[in-house]
């Protein structure tokens, strides 16, 4: 039996949480004995681990330097006696590896989940010294790599796992909204929605903008945005600017998402950076039409004009070019809308992944020196 530590700042509903949630709970019983730690807080996954009866323990980390707290993950490692500890995302990776190390943990894995681009040089600086004293690093794409190559760290020490998702759950339909009667629009209006955080690195001023140089080619289109965070009052006020309120709705945080994803003609992205977008992926395993940012996140789920489109950052006119295609050419988009759900089914199954990190942890728990997961040689 292999004793794992999971360890990850939050359990709030983000990329990396999700993906967390979903190897913890599909870890096969009889070969791991799984704690899922978090660093500050838990959050809204704390119930689907606990429903599939994973132990969750905080370390109630309160301040950025926290002594106290990494004593507190010090003597829960020494407890606990893992064989591995993985941690995730950059404070856990910090306090996690360190404290690992301190408790005499045999194997350390960090992850970097993404291309980083707000981190400095203390930042990267932590990040070279722990990655020198971890057994390897995981990700979950090959543009992290690169990036991290970039800031001094071998990319022989990475193991490449992308992200997985699970199948489109069956609809409910009686308990599914429908976005043209809430927001009383014509009923054959066109729906385009970007999903996620309202902060920077998701550039949601750019959709913004398309949405107004889409405007006035067609009138029948209406634009989503989903999410919340600390960007939203700036870009409505943007919104308000263009005279689009009544065009572009920001419906806020909502659960139901898979569920009326359906109902949707396009799917865009405009981040500047990620890791393996979750909210891409779902739009693709859909079967919706997706025009995405060309990042290398982005260029690892999309093969341009087969399962989508990408588009260069900033590039705002082109983001509308391109949604005026699609949406005057639904059948040529619909085709490429059923390849890209083919491909997240084949490719990017939750089977697939937990497959790929139980083969690592094993490797690893063996004490086996890792540079590449099996898949990649």
């Amino acid at each position: 039996m292999i004793r794992l530590v999971l360890m990850i700042p939050t359990l709030d509903r983000g990329g990396a949480e999700k993906q967390l949630t979903l190897l913890a709970t599909h870890l096969p019983r009889d070969e791991f004995a799984v704690t899922v730690c978090t660093l500050t807080r838990d959050g809204p996954y704390r119930a689907d681990l606990e429903r599939a009866g994973i132990t969750v323990e905080s370390l109630r980390k309160r301040f950025k330097l926290d002594p106290l707290a990494w004593n507190r993950a010090v003597r829960l490692l020494r407890r606990l006696r893992p064989d591995i500890v993985h941690t995730w995302l950059f404070a856990a990776n910090a306090y996690g590896r360190s404290a690992a190390r301190a408790a005499k943990v045999p194997h350390i894995i960090g992850a970097e989940r993404c291309a980083d681009h707000w981190k400095v040089g203390c930042e990267f600086a932590i990040d070279r010294y722990l990655a020198r004293r971890s057994d390897c690093l995981v990700t979950n794409s090959r543009g992290v790599v690169e990036f991290y190559a970039k800031h001094g760290i071998d990319p022989a020490q990475f193991v490449v796992i992308p992200n997985a998702i699970e199948p489109a759950p069956t609809r409910s339909d009686a308990a599914t909204i429908d976005w043209r009667k809430e927001l009383d629009l014509p009923a054959d209006a066109k729906l385009v929605a970007g999903i996620g955080r309202l902060w920077p690195q998701k550039r949601t001023e750019d959709l913004i903008w398309a949405s107004e140089l889409l405007r006035v080619v067609r009138d029948d289109v209406f634009f989503l945005f989903v999410g919340e965070g600390p960007r939203r009052r700036s870009l409505a006020a943007l919104r308000d600017e263009l005279k689009l309120r009544g065009r572009v709705f920001f419906v806020g945080h909502r659960d139901d998402v898979v569920d009326w994803l359906p109902q949707l003609d396009l799917f865009w992205l405009a981040s500047g950076y990620e890791g393996q977008s979750n909210a891409l992926m779902e739009a693709m395993r859909a079967g919706l039409p997706v025009i995405a940012s060309d990042i290398p996140g982005n260029r690892d789920l999309i093969l341009p004009g087969r399962t989508g489109w990408l588009v260069p950052v900033g590039e705002r006119a082109e983001y509308a070019r391109r949604a005026r295609w699609v949406l005057e050419h639904p059948a040529e988009a619909a085709s490429v809308g059923q390849a890209a759900a083919e491909r997240i089914a084949r490719e990017f199954s939750v089977e697939s992944m937990v497959r790929q990190y139980v083969q690592l942890y094993r490797r690893v728990a063996d004490g086996e020196r890792v540079s590449r997961t099996p898949a990649e040689s």
